[in-house]
């Protein structure tokens, strides 16, 4: 099996899990937050809803150049706004990892902060840390969230204690 077809059978399993735990996400509890420090459930959703916007750059770029005092996070205004805005991005970077080149997964990519590079890796590398294991990441701060909020969290990899 070559490289970018592992990659896109592993996206397009992680985007369907992350779409079942948002689709449980109600509208009167979107802007409830566990504490203060944290992202509301909507602002974490749509957090991840934006992580799938970076394969674009990864794989038709070189570099990432960020400029914080420039930058406006994607936030959804409801949940139905938020699952629209998530399957537009899966079906874009679907488009993207299937259009990407096998022998270009190694070519190297950076992130750059306003100039400043932050790190340097293998394009097929960074998808995986900067976008998949990420998205992973508040996924599982997302299903505690639910888990909180007394909603039945879906199964990510079987099923769940909700789903018995």
């Amino acid at each position: 099996m070559r490289l970018i077809d592992s990659l896109i059978t592993e996206f397009e399993r992680e985007a369907q899990t992350t779409r079942k735990h948002f689709a449980r996400l109600p509208n009167d509890k979107f802007n409830w937050r566990p504490h203060d420090k944290s992202f509301t459930a909507g602002a974490l959703a749509s957090h991840i809803t934006e992580m799938i916007t970076w394969t674009d750059a990864i794989f038709n770029q070189h570099e990432l150049d960020f400029n914080p005092s420039t930058y406006k996070p994607y936030v959804a205004t409801s949940a139905a706004e938020l699952l629209k805005t998530f399957d537009e991005n899966v079906a874009k970077a679907k488009q993207v990892l299937a259009a990407a080149v096998e022998e270009n997964l190694a070519q190297p990519w950076s992130l750059k902060i306003m100039g400043r590079v932050q790190f340097e890796k293998p394009k097929a590398t960074i998808f995986r840390d900067f976008t998949l294991s990420h998205l992973i990441h508040h996924r599982g701060q997302f299903s505690v969230y639910l888990r909180l909020l007394d909603i039945p969290v879906p199964g990510s990899y079987g099923p769940s204690a909700d789903e018995n």
